[in-house]
């Protein structure tokens, strides 16, 4: 019988929790999603998750401790909810797979190991859930060299892999990111995977400053804007967008701060800069996959983009010779990819298989992810 998990997620959106109850066989494959439940984040603690991606606060150490309880509280719920649901029981769930909130990630840099840092309080949530939790996934990459993120390629491969066709995977969370898939026939091409741009943040963040509403509903609102072509290009010129895969990146460097010295030199009405948050998120993404999957002929969305139908039309219209699909095309619904892909991750933890791929995050070999706390 295959085995049960629950993945939680909290994306760099930050706009609330998704959870899954997945079942994987033994060997990770097999997959069938149970149930899916969600909570938003409360305002207050999604505003501290928000100060807490910015150094130079006060008590941060404090602050951060406590919100990692908040947000942990919030994980809680959802998987309430999901047991609430009454299609599993929780004696069937062998963990809970939980990421945590990714407030910093600094790979590779100032030490040459760099550091990553999700909040997060594991053991907090198996005494408030009941149930084994395996958390702190992406360290351990980090200590063999590697990037730490993206981790989700692994379990693209493994869910939306073709035998005869290379695939990419393209999810739209806060910050974009590609998984590049060849043909699981052929042995000799390895999967890839980066982050390649800001997908919902930037866009969400002037929504809120500009609509007072938490995202723009079906990009609506960037449809009705004129895409400003000076400060694409500025955007666009991002050194990191240039640089060689394996790379990651976060709200470290697409934040308000990097937006407002964009605008300082290139001044628009605020729905036109919208317009131009929309197009430089497509864009950044169809140059990456023209750039490093030229072979790819189907493009499957996940994500909260993939529920944006100007994101969506955009990209078809620039990537004409690629079918570009939401995930719910191919089984799996845009909001339950990544929490289903922490479920996996555990999973993978409990049979000690390596979750990381290399050719992915550049670490010295496959690792096994995860830190688990038993209840």
């Amino acid at each position: 019988m295959a085995d049960c998990y629950i993945g939680l997620m909290s994306g760099t959106s930050l706009d609330g929790v998704d959870g899954v109850i997945a079942s994987f066989d033994a060997d990770g494959s097999g997959l069938a999603v149970q149930a899916h439940a969600s909570a938003p984040l409360p305002p207050e603690l999604r505003a501290e998750l928000l100060a807490l991606n910015t150094p130079a606060g006060v008590d941060e150490l404090h602050r951060a401790a406590l919100a990692a309880n908040g947000l942990v509280r919030v994980y809680a719920d959802v998987v309430a909810r999901l047991l609430a649901s009454g299609r599993t029981e929780r004696r069937a769930i062998r963990a809970i797979g939980a990421h945590g909130q990714t407030v910093r990630h600094r790979p590779l840099e100032f030490d040459g190991v760099g550091y990553t840092l999700q909040l997060n309080n594991p053991a907090l949530l198996a005494e408030l859930s009941g149930i084994d939790v395996v958390a702190e996934f992406r360290v351990r990459d980090l200590a063999a060299g590697g990037q730490g993120a993206p981790l989700v390629p692994a379990f693209h491969h493994a869910v939306f892999g073709r035998p005869d066709e290379a695939v990419a995977v393209l999810n739209l969370g806060g910050i974009g990111n590609l998984s590049l898939l060849p043909a699981s026939n052929d042995a000799s091409a390895p999967v890839v995977g980066f982050d390649c741009g800001p997908a919902n943040a930037l866009m969400d963040h002037w929504t809120r400053l500009h609509q007072g509403q938490p995202f723009d509903a079906d990009g609506q609102w960037a449809a009705g804007g004129t895409v400003q072509s000076s400060l694409l290009a500025a955007l666009l010129s991002e050194p990191f967008l240039a640089k060689l895969p394996p790379k990651s990146t976060g709200r470290d460097l697409f934040n308000p701060d990097w937006l407002a010295t964009h605008l300082a030199d290139c001044p628009a009405a605020p729905a036109d800069v919208q317009a131009t948050l929309a197009e430089f998120t497509v864009r950044a993404a169809a140059d990456a996959l023209q750039r490093f999957g030229p072979a790819s002929r189907r493009l499957i969305v996940c994500g909260g983009g993939a529920l944006n139908a100007h994101l969506m039309a955009r990209l078809q219209s620039l990537l004409p010779q690629v079918q570009v699909l939401s995930s719910a095309d191919c089984g799996l619904l845009p909001l339950q990819v990544e929490a289903t892909a922490f479920a996996w991750l555990a999973q993978a933890a409990l049979a000690r298989r390596p979750g990381n791929l290399p050719s992915v995050t550049g670490a010295r070999g496959p690792r096994v992810l995860g830190a688990i706390y038993p209840v």
